[in-house]
């Protein structure tokens, strides 16, 4: 058989054995340290962002992002409905109550049209929501420009979960920057990696600061460790931000990388029934993930077509499964895109992602192409 394709393998590019040596060097390679403090400010750069924080991991950043946003048990917090569970779990963390606000077809993200129905009923209710988080699906920019109005106009902050859209841009700002609070993942599979790790992007220093009090162990400022209020083991460690700095080096060469995959599977696809992702007027995609969509009456579904890539060791994955949908959330409140259309639920039911990583050759991407087109025959 031959060697297996990875949906997105890691690409180590040589420069993080650097900075992990230094850390070596100056035995400090647990948490904090010099290329933590380097790797906040070299994003912070990237971005043109006024603050950033490195973190355990990106669900430990959008953990504090509920958290400052002062979300205490009985809240709610509206959420994208399609994602990774990890977008929500936090909202569980302080005991709050997650609604869920279906996607559209135009951009995969949360529908502004849903969005602004559930924020009408919750004001006419009298309990408006403690944040609204807004999900980046694989790399694709929501669209802000209806988006932000609304949360505007209700006076509701946006927590911004980046996690897939580092490199990715809307109307040319860099995604993680749109929210009140962004945040980014550099867990392994994603387009730049620090082995585990995320960062939490802010526009004012108070934010950053209480968020770096409560990721270590929310520590008062005494010689004894003395503690009011409940913290949190969440700061990044030296050695996985010396990996970070040095995957940052490479960022923008992963970024068309993905790119150059995305417009070879478009080409070569093109007469097939299947769908790809949406561009939205404004958006320039990192292209995570590319994700397709197998036609209604199409030969094979999604999961006939999972099955066959993996009879030929190429690795695919089903469109995230929305979270309504999963039992651990089964009695949370939903809003479809429109009355009696769920967008989501179709997404799921044709979607799946292929093959993306950056260390792919053309070879490989031809037996994965050379493989879909057979599955249709």
């Amino acid at each position: 058989m031959e060697d297996r394709i990875q949906l997105a393998a890691p690409n180590i590019n040589g420069n993080e054995m650097k900075y992990i040596n230094e850390a070596f060097s100056t035995n400090w390679i647990g948490p904090l340290g010099e290329n933590v403090e380097k790797f906040e400010d070299e994003m912070r750069v990237y971005l043109g962002a006024k603050h950033t924080t490195a973190l355990s991991c990106g669900t430990a950043a959008l953990h504090m992002a509920v958290k400052y946003c002062d979300v205490k048990p009985g809240d709610t917090v509206f959420c994208s409905d399609v994602t990774f569970v990890g977008s929500c779990n936090p909202i569980m963390y302080e005991k709050a109550k997650p609604v869920f606000i279906d996607a559209d077809r135009e951009s995969y993200n949360m529908s502004p049209r849903a969005l602004e129905r559930a924020l009408h009923d919750a004001k006419k209710s009298g309990k408006l929501p403690k944040a609204v988080i807004i999900v980046d699906l694989y790399g694709l920019p929501a669209n802000y420009d209806k988006i932000m109005p609304i949360c505007e106009e209700y006076a509701v902050p946006v927590i911004e979960d980046a996690a897939e859209a580092l490199g990715s841009k809307y109307q040319n700002t860099p995604c993680g920057k749109f929210g009140d609070i962004g945040i980014l993942s550099f867990n392994s599979n994603k387009i730049i990696t620090s082995s585990t790790g995320g960062m939490l992007i802010a526009k004012s220093n108070e934010v950053t600061s209480k968020v770096k009090f409560w990721a270590t162990q929310a520590r008062e400022k005494a010689y004894h460790y003395e503690h009011k209020e409940v913290g949190h083991n969440y700061r990044m460690s030296n050695i996985c931000a010396g990996i970070g700095r040095g995957q940052l080096e490479t960022l923008d060469q992963y970024v068309q990388k993905k790119k150059e995959i995305n417009k070879l599977y478009r080409e070569e696809l093109a007469n097939l029934p299947i769908v790809f992702e949406p561009i939205i007027n404004g958006a320039d995609p990192n292209f995570w993930l590319t994700v397709i969509q197998i036609e209604n009456g199409a030969r094979v579904d999604y999961i006939k077509m999972l099955e066959f890539l993996e009879e030929y060791n190429i690795e695919a994955r089903p469109f995230w499964k929305p979270m309504h949908m999963q039992e651990l959330f089964r009695d949370s409140e939903f809003y479809a895109d429109q009355e009696g259309d769920i967008v989501g639920e179709e997404l799921f039911s044709k979607g799946l992602c292929i093959p993306s990583s950056t260390t792919m050759t053309q070879i490989e991407q031809e037996r994965v192409i050379n493989t879909i087109k057979k599955a249709f025959k």
